[in-house]
């Protein structure tokens, strides 16, 4: 039997867990602690080794299974994590793999539970009790930091001034810091070893008033992050391997994403992430960039994308645009405006990412003309274009047999489009007057519409259509008058009103994006058995924030072949 021995009075830390609504205490839903509330964890691509380090963690000997699918009782709290990837070594839950902080598409039907080992097999000349007092660990770290008390290791902190010399030496402002070998020798990029005493540390100045408290943390693993300390702290954490450091300051960059109309800062740090092969920052910065690729080709920055970047958001799925058009003509202007005409080798790379089977036919006939790429590259066109009209007038199930069309499947996947007739706007009635929008969409002051689509976007279904209802349930009262039942609200519907006669071959990935002030997209959320829901600040965090919790809701019909 294991015993957690606990002083209950003290406080509750960052990353801490605890089970409930379990038959046991060895069981129950995984609850994580964070931002001062606890929130549930989501089940997708839960297995074994997850499981393994939430009952290590919780000084369980081992964990036995891994609960999906089970009814527990309604959370109060938001769903802070999902998609977490463990190697099952890890000391804590939150040191594994994951994208952010309530960043999901789940809902807490989806949240995970896990049944752990009690050590209930072993005998009574082995049980263990554990004793837990390591919450105070980390301020005596800290006081033995602040006191230098036995320090053995002299950190020389230089900065270069940017000024020389005389004899053309760079000038460096120079500090001093005494630390412990036993604490930096956890990080090797320090180079510390026993025979250490001294080392010598080089950051740029405006980083110099942080790097204190970077060397705190790695004795603590607690820091103060703001807006001005947090490209510093990142850059640092990534120079000397702080890795949980440095993931969760570049979390804290999606949140002035939007504050950059110019798109400058976007390109920027999408260069810091590469360069610091921070990849969850990477990522983070596609995603905003791809849900507000139409207000990024209108920026200032847009001539000045790079290369790679401009090829991972055409790779996207999640691409928003209104059509597949919209992406080729913004793709062939950057071309044409960077001079990379005659580039052929970089031209190749980005057509390739051009989904051509998603462009109407009658604007593929178009592109001899109106292309400014065509003439120099027909044969790439026309290799394309014929691809595209295949995909118009042939069934799916034909086209896959050709070895060819296999390589390039992803190009016969739709991307999010929302111009008419694939999307519905709905937004909440304003008593001031209509304000124009930069979207083209139609307007509706209501709570709920109807719009019809085709049944795919090929020529052999276009002419097929089939009705949907948008509705929008900002009281539980609404849901209950639709007959609908809402596990919170607000909350979305988008559900077919005619089935007759759909192929079995055609299935519906619809998509609901929120836009904030009307000005840009932070939220995209797929639809579960016809619903979606919304979540306030107060019970799931937003990847990008919005202020004012005043939103734009676009629902978007996406077809596609299974």
């Amino acid at each position: 039997m294991i015993m957690n021995i606990i002083n209950n009075n003290n406080p509750l830390e960052e990353g801490d867990l605890r089970l409930s609504d379990g038959e046991s205490p060895a069981e129950g839903r995984i609850e994580v602690f964070h931002n001062g509330k606890w929130g549930t964890v989501c089940d997708d691509g839960w297995d074994m080794k997850e499981a393994q380090v939430v009952c290590r963690q919780l000084d369980f000997p081992g964990a036995k299974s891994v609960i999906t699918g089970k009814s527990y009782k309604q959370a109060s709290g938001p769903i802070w994590l999902d998609d977490i990837t463990c190697n099952g070594n890890e000391n804590s839950l939150v040191s594994c793999s994951f994208k952010g902080w309530g960043l999901t598409d789940c809902t807490h039907k989806e949240d995970v539970g896990v049944v752990c080992e009690t050590g209930s097999n072993l005998t009574n000349n082995t049980t263990t009790h554990s004793m837990d007092h390591s919450i105070s660990l980390s301020n005596d770290l800290g006081q033995l930091f602040d006191t230098a008390t036995n320090c053995d290791l002299n950190i020389l902190l230089q900065s270069p001034t940017g000024n020389r010399q005389e004899d053309d030496v760079p000038e460096m402002v120079e500090t001093t810091i005494c630390a412990h070998k036993a604490v930096l020798s956890l990080f090797p990029h320090f180079n510390v070893f026993p025979e250490t005493t001294n080392i010598t540390v080089e950051v740029r100045k405006p980083c110099q008033p942080y790097f204190s408290s970077l060397i705190r943390y790695l004795y603590t693993r607690k820091i103060d992050v703001t807006f001005s300390s947090a490209l510093c702290l990142h850059q640092m954490a990534s120079s000397f391997g702080v890795k949980q450091l440095m993931e969760d300051v570049g979390r804290l960059f999606t949140q002035i994403f939007p504050d950059d109309s110019s798109f400058y800062t976007h390109v920027s740090i999408y260069q810091y992430a590469v360069e610091t092969t921070d990849t969850i920052l990477e990522e983070n910065l596609i995603q905003y960039l791809a849900w507000n690729y139409q207000n990024l080709t209108d920026s200032p920055a847009w001539n000045d994308l790079p290369v790679k970047l401009l090829q991972a958001l055409l790779a996207r799925s999640d691409l928003v645009v209104p059509d597949e058009s919209f992406v080729l003509e913004t793709l062939e202007s950057w071309i044409t405006d960077r001079a990379l005409l005659n580039s052929s080798d970089t031209v190749l790379a980005l057509l390739s990412g051009i989904r051509f089977p998603m462009i109407s036919a009658e604007k593929l006939l178009e592109l001899e003309s109106s292309s400014p790429l065509y003439q120099i590259y027909k044969n790439v066109y026309r290799e394309f274009t014929l691809k595209a009209f295949q995909f118009n007038v042939l069934l799916f199930s034909n086209l896959t047999t050709n070895p060819n069309i296999k390589k390039d499947i992803g190009n016969y996947s739709p991307r999010i489009y929302i111009s008419e007739p694939w999307s519905k706007v709905l937004r909440e009635p304003r008593k001031a007057s209509p304000i124009q929008y930069p979207y083209q969409y139609q307007y509706q002051n209501q709570f709920g519409g109807g719009f019809t689509t085709p049944l795919h976007n090929s020529l052999l279904f276009r002419d097929r259509k089939t009705s949907w209802e948008a509705n929008v349930f900002t009281r539980q009262s609404d849901c209950s008058n639709r007959g609908v039942r809402c596990e919170s609200v607000p909350a979305v519907m988008l559900s077919e009103q005619s089935y007759s006669s759909r192929p079995s071959s055609i299935r519906f990935s619809n998509r609901l994006l929120l836009m904030c002030q009307n000005t840009y997209i932070f939220q995209v959320q797929s639809f579960k058995d016809n619903m979606a829901y919304i979540f306030k600040n107060d019970t799931q965090a937003s990847p990008y924030p919005c202020v004012d919790n005043k939103y734009t809701y676009v629902f978007v019909v996406r077809p596609e072949y299974v």
